[in-house]
């Protein structure tokens, strides 16, 4: 389970101090993702949140509205987390096919953490209008990422001229709902052989089978 509370942490300025409000915020933070990992979301209540911590039930309404609230930073903080992971081929330069490849060792470490915690939200995104916004504006980040890396890769020749948006799209749901079933519940599924296949994926829709196969090519990215 990741700690957020390293991540709040990371974002204050070095010269002010984590306050005790910082440090409640990231417990119930952290005592949702411990409650997805070992009971159905369904049963998350504020009453049951907070029985899993030393807090008040007031103290939960001091940071957040509702369990929505909860589970929106979550998955806010979650996508930077992606995004982070993703930053080897979405900025780097240089073989584009060695970057994807790192870029999905990260991204499948990142999933393997948090899979019950994509699995909540995509679950409750089937019957509750808020999660379902949440849940599309999340996947629709990282399509927008990719559509913008994948048109400066045709730009510099290095991928193959067709419309980008709808293979990011398609790109992007084979990537969710493939560490959703792989890592969304125990046992999870061991994460090396997902990553290598998510990246012969998108190496060979992208650059060519022929560099899936090796994972090098002789492409450039400038």
């Amino acid at each position: 389970m990741k700690r957020y509370f390293s991540k709040l942490r990371a974002d204050l300025r070095p010269a002010t101090r984590v306050t005790k409000s910082d440090r409640t915020r990231a417990v119930i933070l952290n005592a949702a993702l411990k409650f997805i990992w070992s009971r159905p979301f369904r049963e998350m209540n504020v009453n049951s949140l907070m029985a899993t911590t030393d807090l008040s039930r007031s103290a939960f309404y001091q940071y957040f509205t509702d369990i929505h609230k909860v589970m929106e930073t979550l998955l806010q903080l979650l996508a930077e987390e992606i995004f982070a992971s993703s930053n080897h081929w979405l900025d780097g330069v240089g073989d584009p096919v060695v970057l994807l490849s790192e870029a999905f060792e990260g991204l499948t470490q990142t999933c393997y953490r948090n899979g019950p915690f994509l699995r909540a939200v995509s679950d409750a995104a089937t019957t509750d209008e808020r999660f379902e916004k949440d849940w599309t504006q999340f996947l629709g980040g990282f399509d927008e990422a990719g559509v913008t890396r994948i048109e400066a890769d045709q730009e510099q020749g290095l991928i193959a001229a067709f419309d980008a948006r709808p293979v990011a799209f398609s790109l992007n749901r084979v990537n969710a709902y493939t560490f959703i079933d792989a890592f969304g519940q125990r046992p999870r599924s061991k994460p090396k052989p997902i990553q290598e296949a998510l990246a012969r994926i998108w190496i060979s829709t992208l650059y060519g089978a022929e560099w899936a196969e090796k994972g090098a090519s002789n492409l450039v990215r400038k």
